[in-house]
């Protein structure tokens, strides 16, 4: 796919956009379409509804995005380039599902802009404001990268793994990364919200939650899934993927 005259690796499971309404994965701050494994295929089976991926600019099979990342990077996907690609796609109806940072860049883009696509919002451990145990987490992340195996598992995944790591890694790690904060954003998401966060999460506590519950006005279910981290969808694929597929079901009777 060719979006702001660059290449996106994209992928697609289940029914195309004109014969069903569409999951759309918004992947992590190191994820890429491959690393979502056997989730969208088992999310498009559970739900009858389209599934598509892609892989932002320096991730994947992606092309690049030069070093060092704005902070403002999750606002501008969010703002310019996932409206890009939704019209690139052909995709009429959609529910975002963001994971991580992709759930950060979700509710900014449901919460600054009123898109008639979209039906209802998947946000799994998604960030809205710094903890310290966040930045502790990234901290420790970089030493596995420089020192561990990290950088080799990782390699397997981004044409560019320095460029795709760093990107995020750096950001985080900068100190004005520490004013991140989408809280103000939170009341304007006008669609139903699933939010999503592993119980032993070690980037995010339940106070990411707690502000969700706090800030938003639209139709709201919340769940701490035992047994996960920060990836329920891999680590507890059963819950998750039936608390998705439910959820989904009801956002598009609602709107049906």
């Amino acid at each position: 796919m060719i979006v702001r005259g660059g290449q996106l690796e994209t992928a697609w499971w289940g029914p195309g956009p004109d014969a069903a309404p569409t999951l759309v994965l918004l992947h992590e701050g190191l994820g890429c379409v491959a690393l979502w494994r056997g989730f969208p295929a088992a999310l498009a089976e559970a739900t009858g509804c389209g599934v598509f991926a892609y892989s932002r600019f320096g991730y994947g099979r992606s092309d690049g995005k030069k070093l060092p990342w704005p902070l403002s990077y999750m606002h501008d996907e969010a703002r310019d380039v996932l409206p890009e690609v939704l019209d690139a796609a052909g995709i009429r109806e959609a529910v975002l599902l963001g994971h991580s940072d992709g759930g950060s860049i979700a509710a900014i883009r449901a919460g600054t802009v009123r898109d008639e696509r979209l039906r209802g919002l998947v946000l799994i451990a998604a960030h809205f404001f710094v903890e310290e145990l966040n930045i502790a987490s990234i901290g420790r992340i970089r030493q596995e990268y420089e020192q561990g195996e990290l950088r080799e598992r990782l390699a397997r995944y981004h044409r560019d793994v320095d460029m795709a790591f760093g990107g995020w890694n750096g950001a985080w790690l900068d100190p004005g990364f520490r004013d991140f904060d989408i809280t103000a954003c939170l009341p304007g998401i006008e669609v139903p919200i699933l939010a999503l966060q592993g119980a032993d999460d070690p980037y995010g506590t339940e106070a990411q939650l707690d502000v969700l519950q706090r800030h938003a006005r639209a139709p709201l279910e919340v769940r701490l899934i035992a047994g996960a981290r920060h990836a329920p969808h891999l680590e507890a694929g059963e819950a998750t993927l039936s608390a998705v597929a439910q959820f989904t079901r009801a956002c598009l009777e609602r709107v049906g």
